[in-house]
Order: C-alpha cells, then sequence, then structure tokens
C-alpha cells in the first residue's frame, strides 16, 4: 500500500521523502481515468466522478473546511486488502500544523474509514497552491514588480492575474530552517513569450505565507 512506504520513509529525512514522493506521485492525479466505463470494476482506474466525490467525502468536516488545509491529489487505494471495493486515497496538507493527513475512502459507502497523519512528508503542489505561490510572489513589492515589468515586456501587455503565468511549482524541504518543517515551492515562471524568470533564489513558504531569497 503507497500510503505505508510513504510514512515508513517520514523518519529517514524530509529531502529523502520529498525526493521519494516526486518519483510516486508525478502527475495530478497518477490514478485518473482518461475514457471511463459506466460502471467500473475494484480494479480500473477511478473516474473523474469517483476522484470528485472522494475530495468531497475526504475534506466534509469543519476542521478541514476551515481554510487551512489543501486537497492535494485523490489516488486509488491498491491496498490488496480492499479488493472487493472501490476505495479511494485522499493526500489532503493541514497548514494549521504543517501535518499531511491521508484519509482512505470507501467510495460504496461513502464514508472515510481510516486516516493517517504525518510531519515532515511534502507531496508535490497542487495547482491552486502553485497559483497562491505565484500570488505571494506578485505580493512582494520588489519581487511582484519584477515580474510584472518582465511580464509586459513579454506579453506587450500588463498582468492581469497569477494565471496568465505558466507555473511549475517543485518542494523546497531542506535539511535545516523553517522550510524543513513548513511547506515551501520553488515556483518556475514561463512568460508568454517562451521565456524563463530567474526565480532559482526564491523560495516561497505557504505555511507563513512569506517569500525568501536565499543566499549563495
Amino acid at each position: 500500500m503507497r500510503r505505508r512506504l510513504v510514512f515508513a520513509a517520514a523518519g529517514v529525512g524530509a529531502v529523502l521523502v520529498s525526493g521519494t514522493l516526486l518519483l510516486v506521485t508525478s502527475g495530478e492525479a497518477p490514478q485518473a481515468a482518461q475514457g471511463v466505463r459506466e460502471t467500473p470494476s475494484q480494479g480500473d482506474p477511478l473516474t473523474p466522478e469517483e476522484i470528485a466525490r472522494a475530495g468531497e467525502i475526504a475534506t466534509a468536516t469543519n476542521h478541514l473546511k476551515s481554510g487551512q488545509t489543501e486537497l492535494l491529489y485523490v489516488e486509488r487505494d491498491d491496498d490488496k486488502d480492499a479488493e472487493q471495493a472501490r476505495r479511494a486515497e485522499a493526500y489532503i496538507y493541514d497548514y494549521s500544523t504543517d501535518t499531511l493527513i491521508v484519509r482512505t475512502v470507501d467510495l460504496g459507502r461513502s464514508k472515510v474509514i481510516e486516516e493517517t497523519k504525518g510531519r515532515g512528508v511534502q507531496p508535490p503542489p497542487s495547482k491552486r497552491e502553485e497559483l497562491r505561490a505565484a500570488e505571494l510572489l506578485l505580493a512582494d513589492p520588489k519581487l511582484g514588480a519584477g515580474v510584472r515589468q518582465s511580464f509586459r515586456k513579454a506579453a506587450g501587455r500588463e498582468l492581469a492575474s497569477p494565471s496568465d503565468l505558466a507555473l511549475r511549482g517543485l518542494i523546497f524541504s531542506p535539511e535545516r530552517g523553517r522550510c524543513a518543517q513548513h511547506r515551501c515551492l520553488r515556483l518556475f515562471v514561463r512568460l508568454p513569450d517562451g521565456t524563463f524568470l530567474d526565480t532559482s533564489r526564491i523560495v516561497i513558504d505557504l505555511s507563513a505565507k512569506r517569500v525568501h531569497t536565499l543566499e549563495w
């Protein structure tokens, strides 16, 4: 079962864990189906409808609706003990405690049947987290002005919103410092003319809602 492997690795260190997760979970929803059957069998990939429903069930609590959490992605539960059921695993990040929550959802019964938590575990960012990181970058007086100027030069128009940028976020998990426990991203920004901004020294701390510039 993938979840047990994730948390078993948590004790090795945040950097190693993040690297492992990046390899295991590349893509927004590795189990999502491109073509779906009307009645999927247990071994079939999750349908888009099942993914959406599992996410709703997994986050349907007052705590998880408080704005302090992010549903990262949903994938099929591959546990062999669940061979006769349609189950999904929802990966949720709780910013209030910097904790990864994995909730197993029984789709047949429409309920959460298991929950696992772990700290120091950082799966890849969601698209909404990438946009949030871009918002923080643009809100920085100096860096934000530089991004807008570069966009204006590349596109011939003003930047209307972060969604105008082509974004790719990668987890930044050093061994020490705040980002060793916080949810931090390195954000790669591509402009409309195909060029990339130089963001190699910029780290965006989503937990603290701050932008840092690395020194080297």
